[in-house]
């Protein structure tokens, strides 16, 4: 056991996270703390030094929430870094959960955006001081003063307090550290009380098992305790307790307000999940601490190993990966084109991206996606109701008297000049206006309610598209509304085809019908019969394709004579693909199943 570093009085400590937008600074600025408190030697940083993902450095986003511990001015710092996109603000709600302030950046060259708004409201609900602060005033197009206008007349924070800062260069990064410990109240707790700690956040280690991050709200945390996990309802013995410097450094104790680590051998990944409250097994706390809603799914897709021997392996990665991240549902499915596979729950496109990368990446497994697809409610004829998270699962229309599908409230900042662009795309995907409100005379706000299944696909890059990316958008679930509603099923020589079938409103039914038959006649190989793709709604067809036969020349060999002859020969050979069609069955090759779903498309 290493020496333990001297005990900090709680007066002395700080935690907070830094909250932003996506790609408004947090990881830049968290790499120029680091650097300022020597906490990293300069030998051995790199940009973007807590993401420890190679998916994160790839995509240039923050996935994971993490934290460090660092000292300036005789105070200890617990800081922890957060995701900007709306997809995973609930590693943001955690993360703000362990910490008494919050520095919200705002980017000086394009002011407040739509998760700026959403974190920040977020960081409210905590009571959390925070501290406003904008960044990147070494931009040439950098206006900080109209930016801290606008913090002021929206959110409140009066813009002589708004701090400048230039998180690539370092300005203004040691006068933040210096208000962060005048403005950000100390954390409170016995050391004495019945330990309570809370895990904020958890992976899984193959060597060390389940390593969990916990905040100490009462209470001291000890090497020599054994523990008991109040919700999971056992007991563990104390392998580690630790603080991340960045680095894991074992400690022999950790008080009341301090954030660090806990290896206690762990290896059902179920029993350290986060908002799982810890305490001591001789000498329990009375009642565990608020832990966290547990997010609903949002969006849902199949997944499915292309090797069905993956299978057991596919489950066991899901397992590790809902310890870390606790938003990902999935339960078993079967479909006759694809298999053995998982129902996967997601909060979002992006999400269900990064799982599936993550998931092929970390555990060598080569996976098929189905179409995305979301909750509906289906309401049948006798008067009870049917959750639908699989197209397969809707009930037949002789019994569904209507469907109600899942709505958003969503949120559009942007320049004034796109308002007529945005409107347009909204109603094309039966968005309704709820407010237009001008934050200054350059930059408007929408909000529309919207239905979840027409932003799950591509509106957020149309919207991108159609503002040159200066729009941006946050969302928020509301309620259940009844909708025209309808299943395609894409039949392939007949036979329906179940990875194909979607729920979609009736006025798009025929478009994505066409679409899929046209790709899929594109995808799929030429048999020695020809094959129909139809798609169809219930019993009417309503688009087809038809994919040509392979045919020999029959007529090679007659060279003039009588015409019945020819005739001949061609209806023999008519008469054998018929009956090749029906005995004849269609395998679509996996490569299609991947080129037809692929999201982009």
């Amino acid at each position: 056991m290493p020496p333990a570093p001297p005990k900090v009085s709680i007066d002395r400590i700080r935690n907070f996270s830094i909250i932003s937008h996506v790609d408004h600074g947090k990881s830049t600025l968290s790499d120029r703390i680091l650097e300022l408190t020597g906490a990293v030697d300069a030998r051995h940083m790199r940009a973007q030094y807590l993401d420890s993902m190679d998916i994160e450095r790839e995509r240039g986003i923050t996935i994971k929430a993490q934290n460090v511990r660092v000292h300036f001015n005789d105070h200890v710092l617990h800081l922890i870094d957060t995701p900007g996109h709306v997809d995973f603000g609930y590693e943001v709600s955690r993360s703000l959960a362990a910490c008494e302030g919050a520095v919200l950046l705002v980017d000086a060259s394009q002011g407040i955006q739509a998760q700026t708004l959403a974190n920040c409201y977020l960081a409210l609900a905590n009571n959390l001081e925070i501290i406003a602060v904008l960044n990147k005033i070494d931009l040439p197009a950098a206006d900080p003063e109209r930016c801290a206008a606008e913090i002021e007349q929206v959110l409140g924070l009066a813009a002589e307090e708004v701090l400048h800062i230039s998180a690539k260069t370092g300005e203004g990064v040691a006068e933040l550290l210096q208000a962060i410990i005048d403005r950000i109240p100390a954390p409170s707790g016995d050391p004495d009380a019945p330990l309570q700690a809370l895990i904020f956040d958890s992976a899984y280690d193959q060597y060390r098992g389940v390593v969990s991050s916990l905040r100490v709200v009462e209470g001291t945390i000890s090497t020599t305790d054994k523990l008991r996990f109040l919700q999971a309802g056992q007991d563990h013995e104390i392998e580690e307790v630790g603080i991340r410097t960045p680095e894991m450094v074992p400690v022999r104790s950790l008080g009341p307000g301090e954030v660090g680590y806990l290896i206690a051998g762990i290896k059902d990944v179920r029993a350290a999940k986060s908002g799982e409250t810890v305490t001591l097994a001789h000498r329990p706390a009375p009642a565990p601490l608020d832990g966290y809603q547990d997010p609903k799914p949002m969006v849902f897709c199949g997944i499915y190993p292309i090797d069905g021997d993956d299978l057991p392996t596919l489950r066991d990665a899901l397992d590790k990966l809902q310890l870390n991240d606790a938003s990902v549902t999935f339960e078993p499915e079967s479909s006759h084109a694809l298999g053995w596979g998982f129902r996967c729950g997601f909060l979002g496109l992006l999400h269900m991206e990064i799982v599936r990368e993550r998931l092929e990446r970390e555990f060598n497994l080569s996976l098929i996606a189905t179409a995305p697809s979301v909750a509906y409610r289906a309401f049948l004829t006798d008067g009870s109701m049917v959750a639908v998270d699989n197209p397969t699962e809707l009930p037949d229309a002789s019994r569904l008297d209507h469907i109600d599908e899942p709505m958003l409230k969503i949120t559009i900042l942007s320049p004034s000049e796109y308002t007529g662009s945005i409107m347009e795309l909204c109603q094309s995907r039966r968005a309704e206006m709820l407010a237009m409100d001008y934050l200054s005379p350059s930059r408007v706000e929408l909000s529309y309610t919207i239905p979840l299944a027409e932003v799950v696909l591509d509106f957020f890059d149309q919207l991108k598209s159609r503002t040159k990316g200066y729009a941006s958008l946050d969302y928020e679930p509301t309620d259940y509304l009844t909708s025209q509603l309808v299943r395609v099923d894409v039949l392939i020589n007949g036979e329906p085809v179940d990875a194909f079938s979607t729920i979609v409103h009736r006025s798009t039914a025929e478009y994505y019908g066409r679409k899929m038959a046209e790709r899929l006649k594109e995808l799929i190989p030429r048999q020695m019969f020809e094959v129909p793709i139809q798609a169809a709604i219930g019993g009417r067809v309503i688009a087809r394709e038809t994919v040509k036969a392979r045919r020999k020349d029959v007529l090679a060999k007659c060279y003039g004579g009588d015409i019945t002859r020819k005739r001949k020969l061609l209806e023999k050979q008519k008469e054998g693909k018929k009956k090749m069609k029906n005995i004849g069955r269609v395998e679509v090759p996996q490569e299609a199943f991947v080129a037809a779903l692929r999201l982009e498309d």
